[in-house]
């Protein structure tokens, strides 16, 4: 099955870190990050879209993507 998720979060170590446990986890990068201004509370936000390949495994809607 092919997993996708769409990481989001403010421009900080924090978002970096949770991308990179995913890439330690066998996600892939999907594309290139994306960026925007929150102005009401002045920060920048990050996106990254990340994919994985999970052989032997059928999907349901059941499937909890972090667990992965």
């Amino acid at each position: 099955m092919k997993l996708y998720r769409y990481l989001t979060g403010p421009d900080d170590t924090a978002f970096c870190k949770r991308v990179t446990a995913a890439l330690n986890k066998g996600w892939s990068l999907a594309g290139d990050p994306t960026l925007t201004f929150d102005p009401v509370k002045g920060r920048v936000i990050c996106g990254q879209a990340i994919v994985k390949e999970v052989h032997g495994e059928e999907y349901s809607d059941d499937v909890v993507l972090s667990d992965y």
